[in-house]
């Protein structure tokens, strides 16, 4: 009997997989990547055209060997790494380090994937096996090959200049200047002065609001009132007034569903909605697509591929869904609505949208068999594609306008007439008005039972969070699906920016690397080169362009960056953040450090003055046991546990207070 091998990229991928396939299938895992560009050095020969110098990643030598020993007892070995670029790369370095890359063995090495796992897409997959796609590979190497020149030219230049241990990167330094250009805009921005003004009306038990909205003689323009004057003018001119009714309009507004999860959009939501940040939410959702255990089911990934930028699913998936929400909700709930990809010059649309792999596998029914986290992020993926494929959402709208003396105030009024995809997925934000006008009609007179000024100052842009800054990254072309949890992680682990609630700063080390890359590098820098750069490797990864010739276009103007940054830099320092701390040693105020696992605090004063202490980070949350504050506090392998702010008091967790989490430790 013949024996095939099938290679995944995880352990827990491979225990999933080895359960749909009988006992003719060996199922092994990579564990990732097994050949990179060494740490060392750059490992990429300028000189030579670019050309990369893969080696073993230290310590794949005994998953080479075993790998190796099941692939020599195979007739058949099937590389079902993860289906895009990265997943690509992988399989051709594991032909190369396996042997396999000969004429002889092209017949016998077969390249699958899959988008989702479940026992249908994998024996799928092997009935359609293909060769490696080369130009996908390129593509990946053209992105790793940049990075590490990039990088390992650059970051000598911050070392010797700045500090060490600092890193460059391509879309990690295009990514911080977006944020430093958010602070300089928020340190820019000059307040203005403008009023509101709100008005109560009622007719017996009804009530409603209205705003002053122009003037009449504006031709229906809304009106911004800038000054406390004339705001009291206008409410001087219609208090105890009898306002006519000038216009009642009723309309329907429909609201399309949206549409289901990408990368980008399922990061946003997790972040917004969850508070899960980027690192998290991919975390969560690789053990989804990897599979856990359901009753009935057995192992079993609950979503589809969780690295993609397309909206686009397959016919199955639409009919399933078709099916499932006429049982439920009823036909008028059933979309219409297409299944095609999502257009724009930067979709790659490898793979189909994130939904789940099995829309009968309702949250509600897996939740006592998922962590919080696992439920939460497949009820987000589940509501969201049940509701994209659901008819819309229809309002009843009215809309009042009443005028006096010439000054229009306006009322607003909505309900819901059908919901439509609401019945399943609500965004929070939602823009019902509830308010009953139906007491109002044209022609008629009514006095305003209430009305009042306020004065208010427009707002500075705000701060980024992990949400906003992956939606512009995306809008930016910055980067692609896999890359922004990595690159936010990198930028906080770097201390460049910090995150306060859910808010990104930029540091003043932040600060200063920004300084320097925009000085010296601009290119590297500059958010729309590195979308030009995505542009590039996707015509490498569409055979349009060599990789290479991306390396050559752009080496020599980095090249001549480098030797003026040399020399005409000068040294930068970066101050340390001042807490209100007092060293109790010597009485200074201690300042903020980085160590491997986190902040601390540490007298100024060294080497004569070595206090250190521990930065206490509060979390908001209260003791369970006597109501003080809670710590977050790392150990000293870096993992996060919570303690209480009282010394006396025992508590101690690796969860937050009320959060549970996988393994329920105390």
């Amino acid at each position: 009997m013949s024996q095939k091998l099938v290679i995944v990229e995880s352990p827990a991928k491979m225990k999933t997989i080895k359960k749909f396939l009988g006992s003719g299938y060996d199922v092994a895992a990579s564990v990732g990547h097994v050949r990179d560009l060494p740490k060392s050095t750059m490992g990429v020969d300028v000189e030579n055209d670019f050309e990369p110098r893969y080696i073993t990643i230290r310590g794949k030598g005994d998953v080479i060997a075993d790998l190796k020993k099941l692939s020599k007892k195979a007739d058949v070995i099937y590389l079902a790494t993860d289906p895009d670029r990265e997943g690509e790369a992988i399989s051709w370095h594991l032909k190369a380090a396996l042997g396999l890359d000969g004429e002889e063995n092209a017949k016998n090495v077969k390249r699958i994937t899959f988008n989702e796992i479940t026992e249908k897409a994998v024996k799928d997959a092997i009935k359609k096996p293909r060769d490696i796609n080369m130009d996908l590979v390129d593509a990946q190497q053209a992105r790793r090959v940049m990075d590490r020149v990039v990088g390992y030219s650059i970051s000598p230049i911050l070392w010797d200049k700045i500090k060490k241990g600092l890193s460059a990167g391509r879309v990690q330094s295009a990514t911080l200047n977006i944020i430093c250009r958010r602070e300089e805009e928020i340190a820019a921005f000059v307040p203005e002065e403008y009023w509101t003004i709100d008005a109560s009306m009622k007719n017996k038990a009804k009530e409603a609001k209205a705003s002053y909205y122009g003037e009449a003689s504006d031709g229906g323009k809304k009106t911004v009132v800038r000054t406390e004057a004339d705001a009291q003018r206008i409410v001087d001119d219609v208090r105890g007034q009898e306002m006519t009714v000038t216009e009642v309009k009723k309309t329907e507004r429909v609201k399309n569903p949206p549409y289901p999860y990408t990368t980008s959009t399922m990061q946003q939501d997790a972040s917004r909605l969850l508070g899960l940040s980027t690192f998290n939410t991919m975390r969560v959702a690789q053990r989804l697509y990897e599979g856990v255990k359901v009753n009935g089911y057995g192992t079993i990934g609950l979503i589809t591929y969780l690295r993609t930028d397309s909206i686009r699913i397959s016919d199955d998936a639409a009919a399933s869904a078709a099916a499932f929400i006429k049982d439920k909700y009823g036909s008028s709930y059933v979309s219409k609505r297409g299944t095609g990809s999502k257009a724009g010059a930067n979709v790659q649309d490898a793979h189909e949208a994130i939904r789940p792999t099995h829309i009968e596998i309702t949250p509600e029914s897996v939740k006592d068999q998922l962590d919080r986290d696992e439920f939460r992020l497949y009820r987000l993926v589940w509501n969201r594609f049940v509701a994209s494929r659901m008819t819309p959402a229809v309002y009843d709208v009215t809309g009042v306008k009443l005028e006096k003396a010439g000054h229009v105030f306006a009322a607003n009024g909505s309900s819901v007439k059908f919901d439509g995809y609401l019945a399943v997925y609500k965004s929070g934000d939602e823009e019902e008005e509830k308010q009953d006008l139906s007491f109002l009609s044209e022609g008629m007179k009514i006095i305003f039972s209430k009305i009042e000024k306020q004065q208010h100052f427009t707002e500075p842009p705000a701060h980024y969070t992990e949400s906003s800054l992956v939606k512009e990254m995306e809008e930016l072309g910055i980067g692609r699906p896999s890359t922004y949890a990595p690159t936010i992680t990198t930028l906080l682990a770097r201390h460049y920016i910090a995150k306060e609630k859910k808010s990104l700063f930029v540091t003043e080390l932040g600060q200063a690397v920004n300084d320097l890359m925009r000085k010296s590098f601009h290119d590297v820098a500059d958010p729309k080169f590195t979308a030009l750069m995505e542009e590039d490797l996707d015509k490498v990864a569409c055979g349009e362009l060599d990789w290479k010739k991306v390396l050559r276009d752009y080496y020599p103007g980095l090249q001549r960056e480098l030797e003026e940054a040399k020399t005409g830099l000068e040294k930068v320092k970066v101050a340390d953040q001042v807490s209100d701390v007092i060293c109790d040693k010597c009485g200074r105020n201690m300042v903020i450090k980085y160590g491997p696992h986190g902040k601390f605090l540490a007298c100024p004063g060294f080497p004569e003055c070595r206090n250190t202490k521990p930065l206490l980070e509060k979390t908001g949350d209260k003791c369970p046991e006597c109501g003080a504050d809670v710590i977050k506090r790392r150990s000293k392998k870096g993992r996060t546990f919570y303690t209480c702010e009282n010394e006396k008091c025992e508590w101690i967790s690796w969860n937050r207070p009320g959060k549970k989490g996988r393994t329920g430790e105390k």
